[in-house]
C-alpha cells in the first residue's frame, strides 16, 4: 500500500554500485530504512543530492509492517534548500547534528512534536540569511525537550551548579565533575529558552562556545543510552573558530 509522508534524511549507506539504503526519519512511520535503487545513473529519478544529511523530503513509499526495508516510489527535496549545501559554516553544522540526531533518535518511532521540531528547525537554519554560529547549541538544548530529559527550570538564589547527571539545579558542587557554574548555567539555560530568532542576541566567544558544546556532549552522553563518542565536532570546532 502506497502512503505519502514528510521525511528528514539521516544516513545513507551504499548497497551496490548504484544502489543505497537510507534511513530516514519519517513523519508517519518514525525511523525506517528505504531500499532505493539507481541513485548514481545520470538521469537518476532519486539522486543522491536529495540523501544528503538532514535534507527534508517528501516521500510516496510502500509501507509493510514487518519489513526491515521498505521501498520508495517517489521522493523530492521539501523545500529545497537554498543555502546549506553552499555554504561552509551550515553544511560542517548540519553533518555535526545529523551526527547527534542518528545517535539520539534511531530507535525513534513516530513522534510529531519531534519530527515537526527538527523539521522546522532546519528548514529555518536554510532560510536564515546570516549564518548564526551558536545555533547548533540551541538547537541541542531544545532538542532535549523532546527527547526527555531537558534542563529542569527550577532554581533559587542559592542554586549556584547545575548538575548534568541530574538535570537540575544545585546549591552546592556535585561531587563529580559533570556539572556547569553559575556563568556557563546561565547560558546553558539562555540558549535553551530563546527563540531561533533571537539567539544571535546572545554573546559568546569562542572559548565559551567550546566549553559549553562539550559539556552538551557530556549531557547527551549521560541521558542517551549507547550514545558514544561524536567524531564532527572537532571539524566543527575548528570552522567556527
Amino acid at each position: 500500500m502506497l502512503h505519502k509522508t514528510r521525511g528528514i534524511v539521516l544516513k545513507t549507506t551504499l548497497y551496490s554500485e548504484s544502489s543505497v539504503v537510507v534511513q530516514i526519519f519519517t513523519e508517519k512511520f518514525g525511523i525506517q530504512s528505504y531500499l532505493i535503487n539507481g541513485v548514481k545513473k545520470p538521469r537518476a529519478k532519486i539522486s543522491m543530492n536529495m540523501l544528503q544529511p538532514l535534507h527534508l523530503v517528501d516521500m510516496v513509499v510502500y509501507h509493510k509492517q514487518a519489513n526491515g526495508i521498505q521501498r520508495v516510489s517517489e521522493l523530492r527535496p521539501s523545500p529545497v534548500f537554498s543555502s546549506i549545501p553552499y555554504d561552509i559554516i551550515k553544511s560542517t553544522v548540519t553533518i555535526f547534528l545529523n551526527e547527534v540526531l542518528y545517535k539520539s533518535i534511531r530507535q525513534q518511532m513516530a513522534d510529531e512534536n519531534l519530527f515537526d521540531f527538527i523539521y522546522s528547525a532546519i528548514s529555518w537554519f536554510d532560510e536564515c540569511r546570516d549564518v548564526n554560529v551558536n545555533f547548533h547549541l540551541a538547537f541541542l538544548l531544545k532538542l532535549s525537550r523532546f527527547l526527555g530529559f531537558a534542563p529542569s527550570m527550577q532554581t533559587k538564589s542559592d542554586h549556584s551548579f547545575f548538575d548534568l547527571q541530574e538535570g537540575e539545579f544545585k546549591t552546592l558542587a556535585p561531587s563529580h565533575r559533570n556539572y556547569l557554574d553559575r556563568e556557563d548555567a546561565a547560558l546553558f539555560i539562555l540558549l535553551f529558552n530563546s527563540p531561533f530568532e533571537n539567539i544571535y542576541l546572545i554573546k559568546i566567544d569562542n572559548k565559551t562556545r567550546r566549553s559549553i558544546l562539550d559539556k552538551i556532549l557530556i549531557y547527551y552522553t549521560l541521558h542517551t543510552a549507547s550514545f558514544g563518542d561524536i567524531r564532527s565536532h572537532e571539524v566543527l570546532q575548528e570552522i567556527l573558530s
